[in-house]
């Protein structure tokens, strides 16, 4: 029986993983580093750290720098990102979550957040949604990043919940992945051959209704 929803933030409840993907870019610039845009989007639903190393790797200069060098440019790309945050308002919040939200609250289920940014509870605040949901995992707690299973499995345990009676949202790979290592039911927002693992697909947030997920939900 469904009793929660389990939520990464950037990508499914705001667009703020354009500002992630800005920063990083500018970032990788400045180390003299060419993205591709397909290297861009791997970048996505993963850690500060384990970004900016994959940057590093794409760059041939993943044995450059020491490891205070790396926190100095996970903390500058930070920076640039939480100046964009605190642009943002309600009218960011992606089409279709409101209704979603208010509905799940309708069916009083449980909701919690499974974000790899350190900055949700900024994010949330700025969207004028923090009150909604009932937890959210602390990034620093985690020991590994996404597609390992970890944050999804606190999230399960932060709302008090088994696998089988939560619903967890994703729109990157290494999400929907960490979705299905940890049992549990996934709905994929985005491009559905690189969401394939994923038990159901939308391709925007717009797609998103309570009901017709709770159907796939229950059938398996």
């Amino acid at each position: 029986m469904l009793k929660g929803l389990i939520f990464d933030l950037d990508g499914v409840l705001t667009d703020s993983a354009r500002y992630h993907l800005s920063a990083w870019n500018n970032l990788a610039q400045e180390l003299g580093i060419t993205l591709t845009d397909d290297q861009l989007d791997a970048l996505r639903g993963i850690s500060r750290m384990d970004s900016l190393n994959m940057i590093l790797k794409f760059g041939g200069q993943e044995n450059k720098y020491t490891e205070a060098e790396k926190e100095k440019f996970a903390a500058e790309k930070n920076e640039k990102f939480v100046e964009q945050v605190e642009t943002m308002t309600p009218k960011d919040i992606l089409p279709g979550i409101p209704e979603l939200l208010k509905d799940a609250k309708a069916q009083k289920l449980k909701m919690v957040i499974a974000s790899a940014s350190k900055n949700a509870p900024k994010i949330l605040t700025r969207l004028g949604i923090m009150d909604e949901f009932d937890g959210i995992v602390d990034p620093a707690t985690l020991s590994k990043g996404k597609p390992d299973p970890e944050i999804y499995i606190k999230a399960q345990e932060l709302a008090e919940l088994k696998a089988d009676e939560v619903i967890s949202f994703e729109d990157a790979k290494a999400g929907v992945e960490a979705i299905k290592a940890a049992g549990q039911f996934a709905v994929g927002i985005g491009n559905k051959d690189l969401l394939s693992e994923a038990d159901y697909i939308v391709p925007t947030t717009a797609d998103l209704k309570l009901s017709k997920i709770e159907e796939v939900f229950n059938s398996k």
